[in-house]
């Protein structure tokens, strides 16, 4: 069977996407960001994984107010990259896994998880901004993109995450092919686009964060959203869905690597987890 070999949690930001593409990598205002991912970069390198669920949101690339699913999942095996308005990067599109999507989205079904099932899902960079990061190779595995609405309210609770990141679990371990799983979660940290809060970042609720993700994440499933949006500004809001990818690695966890940055506008959080029965 499949079996999920591993857990990353980190921000995407499309200024993480500029820095990239324009070599910035060196860039003091950047290095701090680029060594941090380092570590991370050299532990994927080593577990190869067959295939990564990557949870994220959509920003209004895919999908927009007038309608916005709660959740959806990619199932094709080819996800073209969303033009973002300012054209698309030199990237190549992403592998997919019909097969394997197509199970998820039956075992979620079953699991009353009701996900709208996209045959076509243009990425942005709720996903592209990071992975660069994480791999020098284009791309190291297929990859099925399960979208979340955390923009539009009423958004899924905390707790209906870590609920869905136990269903992706299932998910896997009901896959009858011997595939190894990687869990991405992206998202956050604190950051406030809009408002008289513009530009808010805390980050010792970032890191406080990172902390009961992993010795406590049902502190973290017990806020609401109007907690993380007090204390992380408005669009932080977005690392409830980290508990997805904490939640799929069952009780107890290993970490890995933990690295955290706050240059400018958004406080970056990278955390990479094995289960404790990996």
């Amino acid at each position: 069977m499949a079996r999920i070999v591993g857990g990353i949690g980190c921000s995407h930001a499309p200024s993480i996407a500029h820095s990239f593409d324009r070599g910035l990598q060196e860039d003091p205002a950047w290095s701090p960001l680029y060594k941090g991912y380092e570590p991370a970069k050299a532990w994927l390198e080593k577990l190869k994984p067959d295939v990564i669920v990557a949870v994220y949101n959509d920003h209004m690339n895919r999908f927009f107010f007038d309608a916005y699913p709660t959740f959806a999942l990619g199932v094709s095996d080819k996800h073209p990259q969303a033009d973002e308005g300012w054209g698309k990067r030199d990237l190549p599109d992403l592998p997919g896994d019909a097969d394997f999507s197509w199970h998820m989205a039956q075992s979620l079904v079953e699991d009353e998880f009701d996900p709208t099932i996209c045959q076509e899902m243009p990425v942005d960079h709720g996903i592209l901004s990071i992975l660069p990061l994480l791999t020098d190779n284009r791309w190291p595995a297929p990859l099925i993109p399960l979208a979340a609405n955390v923009i539009q309210h009423p958004l899924p609770t905390p707790r209906r995450f870590f609920h869905l990141g136990q269903a992706i679990r299932r998910a896997v371990e009901s896959y009858p092919k011997d595939l190894r799983v990687l869990v991405v979660a992206t998202g956050g940290m604190s950051h406030q686009l809009h408002g008289d809060r513009f530009g808010f970042m805390n980050p010792d609720w970032d890191n406080e964060f990172l902390d009961l993700l992993e010795h406590d994440p049902q502190a973290l499933v017990k806020l609401k959203h109007h907690d993380y949006m007090e204390r992380g500004g408005a669009e932080s809001v977005e690392m409830i869905m980290w508990l997805a990818m904490r939640s799929s690695l069952g009780e107890k966890v290993r970490r890995i690597h933990r690295h955290y940055y706050a240059p400018m506008l958004t406080g970056y959080g990278l955390i990479v987890f094995e289960g404790a029965d990996a």
